[in-house]
């Protein structure tokens, strides 16, 4: 019902809430729309809750799945929501605001099982559930019994939200729907009450390739898992066709500055991605990491601005001095993460120290390789690693 939506949000500040999902250590860029919509809500002087999934997580959402997620501990849990927290701090302000920080395992840890099935079980349908793409998708290799009852437990976290904090507003991403959906069914049949939804479509690239994916998997806000430089380096490379949308989506600058800057043609869409990926790095990573990050591309590509912002790691001359493989070599660095993938990047000629191409898997780097006291390591044409030797 978005024109019934729209007038309960003009009406004045309304409760809303996003789940996020703590099975793993750090959110994605793939995470992040659902996010970046609240933050917009926020600023609109509505009220956000975040929801962490500290008892659904226990169980594991189906959805997008393709097969059975693996279960992790309770202490990992746990540790991911801690970590978790300061990430989405970057984009949802809790400091002198409204804003709530949730965990339903505060509520659903507690449950009685029997009770839940006869309370909340009673009010759904298995056919019903069964025309939900998430679970229509699982059926074909296998759908478990314990995933079964996540959509209950989502919708039961809807009507919890609804009693406890006047929540009327579930958002997420598009693959969320058939649980959206659920919980205001619930909350319609156990309290006749109007709820609402409203979802986001998987963000996509005109190129076809998967939002939020390097060579090296996905696009972490955790700098242990995803380096600050290339986070800033898989915006400044996004297709020119992206430019505008990503503004749009993944900053918080003007409507019209956003069309501006996405209009931009030759060599000043250049500048514009550029802009887009210090925007998106102050926003995530902060304004000084973002200007570490971006010196660090001038330096890689342009030989002026700050090397410091290239991922780097020390490695003695002594050790340089005896040889070390060029397999070895890279697969201690980011760029490659075993020597098999190191070696397909040698003999396909996309490994180079300092600029000269190495295309023999046997060869050893040595001091004479070395420039000013560094390895410069270039993987294909735009990664850069850089071993800084010490004595």
């Amino acid at each position: 019902d978005e024109p019934g939506l729209r007038v309960k949000l003009a009406e004045g500040p309304q409760k809303f809430y996003i789940g996020v999902d703590p099975t793993g250590p750090s959110l994605h860029i793939g995470h992040l729309v659902p996010i970046y919509a609240s933050a917009h809500l926020q600023k609109a002087g509505h009220q956000p809750i975040i929801l962490m999934g500290g008892g659904t997580a226990r169980i594991g959402d189906p959805s997008g799945k393709t097969e059975l997620r693996q279960m992790i501990s309770y202490a990992q849990i746990d540790k991911n929501i801690a970590s978790q927290k300061p990430q989405i701090s970057k984009l949802i302000d809790f400091d002198n605001t409204n804003a709530l920080l949730a965990n339903n395992a505060d509520w659903l840890a507690p449950l009685n099982y029997i009770d839940f099935l006869r309370d909340i079980g009673r009010h759904f349908s298995v056919n019903r559930m069964l025309t939900f793409e998430a679970y229509k998708q699982r059926l074909e290799k296998g759908l478990s019994f314990i995933e079964f009852n996540y959509q209950l437990l989502q919708s039961y976290d809807f009507l919890e939200l609804y009693r406890r904090e006047g929540c009327i507003l579930q958002i997420g991403g598009d693959d969320q729907w058939g649980n959206i959906v659920a919980g205001m069914e619930l909350i319609r049949r156990v309290e006749s009450a109007e709820t609402y939804g409203l979802t986001f479509p998987l963000v996509t690239r005109s190129d076809g390739k998967k939002m939020g994916k390097t060579e090296k998997g996905a696009l972490f806000l955790d700098s242990s898992l995803t380096s600050v430089y290339d986070f800033y380096q898989y915006w400044r490379n996004v297709p020119d066709a992206d430019v505008e949308r990503f503004f749009l989506t993944f900053t918080f600058l003007s409507v019209e500055e956003c069309r501006a800057l996405g209009a931009a043609e030759g060599s000043d869409i250049n500048k514009s991605k550029e802009r887009l990926a210090y925007e998106v790095t102050a926003l995530l990573h902060g304004e000084k990491e973002a200007v570490k990050a971006r010196e660090g591309a001038k330096a890689a590509f342009s030989g002026g601005g700050d090397k410091s912002g290239i991922p780097s790691e020390k490695i003695g001359k002594a050790e340089l001095e005896a040889g070390i493989n060029i397999l070895d070599l890279f697969s201690r660095t980011s760029l490659c993460s075993s020597k098999s993938e190191a070696r397909r990047l040698v003999l396909q000629g996309g490994a180079r120290v300092n600029d000269v191409k190495i295309e023999d898997a046997e060869a050893l780097i040595g001091m004479a390789d070395a420039v000013d006291g560094e390895l410069m390591l270039k993987a294909g044409k735009k990664r850069f690693f850089r071993i800084e030797l010490t004595d």
